[in-house]
């Protein structure tokens, strides 16, 4: 669950930062085990939000699906990809399997977040 969440946590706050809800964000995902739902999602945007971040966080919950396969549906992961991520790192590359860098859903948060 690490991983996935990592790569969603990462795709969450580079589409609120590609929203203009926030300049920098942070997303930090917490599970327990058993529960599929995360226990918490909290959002640090450094002072920089246009929005509160309670706010941008209840938009996400409403948005993104957080759920451990759900994950793993969204973002493609059961696609071998790993010996591609093994090399370079796994976040900011731009190649299409990589879809957690992905900013496709801004336009959406920018609505929900009414700016």
């Amino acid at each position: 669950m690490d991983r996935s969440a990592s790569y969603m946590a990462r795709h969450v706050a580079k589409n609120i930062v590609a929203a203009g809800l926030a300049e920098k964000c942070e997303v930090q995902i917490a599970y327990s085990i058993g529960k599929a739902e995360p226990v918490s999602l909290m959002i640090d945007t450094s002072r920089t939000s246009k929005i509160p971040p309670d706010q941008i966080a209840k938009i996400i919950r409403e948005k993104f699906d957080l759920r451990p396969r759900a994950i793993i549906t969204y973002l493609d992961l059961l696609k071998p990809i790993y010996k591609k991520a093994a090399c370079y790192g796994h976040f900011g590359r731009h190649e299409p399997e990589f879809k957690w860098e992905s900013t496709h859903r801004a336009e959406e948060l920018r609505k929900a977040g009414g700016l």
